[in-house]
């Protein structure tokens, strides 16, 4: 059996293939052998395979060349379920389950289809219609409906430019709560990293309350005031105000950039940015947060603090935070903006 050279390197590279399968690297040799002048039964006893095997894909070879070597088309089991089962399944798991449920399970598809089409089935086969349509109805995806606001750029461009070019002689405030920060203690004492082995982390805890706090960062050198408050209401963000503006100095004025809680934007909040005619507020979009910089110490005191902290009491965790950011402070510098796609970074 003769082979060109095209045709012999794709069936060595088969053969010597470690991902190819079992099957077709069989068939490979097989082929292979035969071009280089064996016969029948030395093929046979080179691949461990019976004589009648090597003939047949020799044959093969030989009619079909390498479309010989793929397995024949077969008819398999015939199908149990008509298309209206398979359809009823579709239109059961693309629809809404009948109540309380609020997800679909396989079972109550198989239970949905047999009380509509009178046809029983099982929901292993559900699971296996449904797979091989990549339909998931157990699985939710979550997305937002946003409301329309025709000045989004304009905001946006808005804060960018303040932040990049502040006025002369102002200060730049972002300000916004951190509010539910859980007092969680663990019941057993954690357990630390080892080489090969996570920490571990008791999962039981206790509950000691909760603590809220509003913060202030000064956008043009990173130092954050932070504030423990009792209420997330407009009467206590007001009174933080009021201090903020006892605090910094007189004769400046301040922009502040706030989003749209209902704290923030409540009438009393409006009526006192009104009094004080020397803040300036720079609104974000509605679901656009992530413009207010003081996101990003949020996001630090999470990862830094929260997320692995233990605290014994509502107490520690105060302490804890206001420790945190004393210590913070310290080395605090401002965070840049990138305009390449790519989220804020702190200056080096």
């Amino acid at each position: 059996m003769a082979i060109d050279e095209e045709t012999r390197g794709v069936l060595q590279r088969t053969a010597s293939s470690a991902k190819a399968q079992v099957r077709q690297v069989l068939r490979a040799r097989i082929v292979l052998a035969s071009a280089d002048g064996a016969d029948n039964a030395v093929i046979a006893r080179t691949v461990v395979a019976s004589v009648n095997t090597v003939r047949k894909w020799r044959g093969r070879f030989a009619e079909r060349g390498q479309d010989g070597l793929k397995d024949a088309a077969r008819s398999g089991h015939p199908r149990r379920y008509d298309d209206l089962v398979r359809v009823a399944v579709v239109a059961a798991a693309t629809s809404a389950p009948p109540g309380p449920a609020a997800t679909w399970t396989h079972a109550a598809i198989a239970a949905q289809v047999a009380g509509t089409v009178l046809a029983p089935i099982s929901a292993s086969q559900v699971g296996r219609i449904l797979a091989g349509l990549n339909l998931k109805p157990h699985k939710v995806t979550g997305w937002l409906t946003r409301r329309d606001t025709p000045d989004f750029s304009e905001r946006v461009k808005d804060i960018c430019q303040l932040y990049r070019n502040p006025p002369a002689g102002a200060i730049v405030l972002s300000i916004d709560e951190k509010t539910a920060i859980q007092a969680r203690e663990r019941r057993y004492p954690s357990q630390p990293a080892t080489p090969g082995r996570a920490a571990r982390r008791e999962f039981e805890y206790r509950r000691h309350g909760t603590a809220a706090i509003v913060a202030a960062l000064e956008v043009s050198t990173g130092q954050t005031l932070t504030e423990t408050i009792k209420r997330n209401d407009a009467a206590t963000f007001t009174d933080s105000l009021n201090r903020l503006d006892r605090l910094l100095p007189r004769g400046k004025d301040i922009h502040v950039v706030l989003d749209n809680g209902s704290s923030h934007t409540a009438n009393h909040t409006k009526a006192w940015f009104a009094a004080y005619p020397r803040w300036h507020v720079h609104w974000t979009p509605p679901h656009a947060s992530w413009l207010n910089q003081v996101e990003l110490v949020f996001s630090a005191l999470t990862r830094a603090v929260l997320r692995h902290g233990d605290f014994t009491s509502r107490d520690d965790l105060i302490r804890k935070l206001d420790d945190w950011t004393i210590q913070r402070n310290e080395h605090a510098h401002p965070f840049r903006r990138t305009y390449d796609g790519t989220p804020l970074k702190g200056a080096a």
